[in-house]
């Protein structure tokens, strides 16, 4: 039986939104190279962009009772669909009043060639980065973005200009993945662009550690 394409999944307590696979990124870690599914989902490639209408018809059929908050995360980066992106918050904040997070790589303001932040303000309540390591050498052989080595300062820069914008911006990086003077380095990035830390727990051969994080931890 051919598996449905899911715009909104369910993970643990949150509904989360696949606006797109489209991303900036070829991650050596990504978990889509061996999987098409995460969480109580049928399959997150898509045949094509949900338009806002599409989107608004798959929140129809949930109880949103249900879920704790919501989250714009699936097989692609979430600021590459940014335009239908934002349309989709607002209608989540005017009809349920939900809190939004989202999962990014933290290059939107390349994907987009402009500004992005300011159109954050009131939509997002958290934003989730993943760091991956404090080395921008490191990070383009881990993350491998068509953006080339300014990817990782333009990250960091994103992080810093969100977070006038939108109430949490977290940083994190992945436990055993980074030697502690190594996680010492991020930490101090994070206080010096006045952002949270968070290490992850790495918990071995179970995939469902990523489902919860950026969405370049598993894409």
């Amino acid at each position: 039986m051919q598996r449905k394409e899911e715009i909104l999944y369910k993970v643990h307590n949150n509904l989360y939104v696949n606006l797109t696979n489209k991303c900036p990124c070829a991650c050596t870690f990504c978990l889509r190279q061996t999987m098409d599914r995460v969480g109580e989902s049928d399959s997150l490639w898509l045949d094509h962009e949900p338009s806002l209408e599409e989107v608004i018809e798959a929140f129809q059929g949930k109880n949103m009772d249900e879920y704790e908050e919501v989250v714009f995360c699936g097989f692609g980066e979430p600021t590459e669909a940014f335009p239908v992106l934002i349309e989709v918050a607002d209608y989540i904040k005017k009809t349920y009043g939900k809190r939004i997070r989202l999962n990014t790589n933290g290059l939107g303001n390349l994907v987009n060639g402009r500004d992005i932040c300011p159109d954050l303000k009131g939509r997002i309540d958290e934003i989730s980065i993943s760091l991956n390591t404090p080395d921008p050498e490191e990070y383009l052989k881990l993350v491998r973005p068509r953006f080339g080595i300014a990817s990782h300062q333009a990250m960091l820069d994103f992080a810093k200009e969100a977070s006038q914008y939108v109430p949490a911006v977290i940083l994190s990086t992945v436990d055993t993945t980074l030697s502690k003077e190594d996680e010492e380095k991020c930490a101090a990035i994070c206080k010096e662009l006045g952002v949270t830390y968070r290490i992850r727990p790495w918990e071995e051969g179970d995939k469902s550690q990523f489902i919860d994080q950026p969405t370049d931890s598993f894409l």
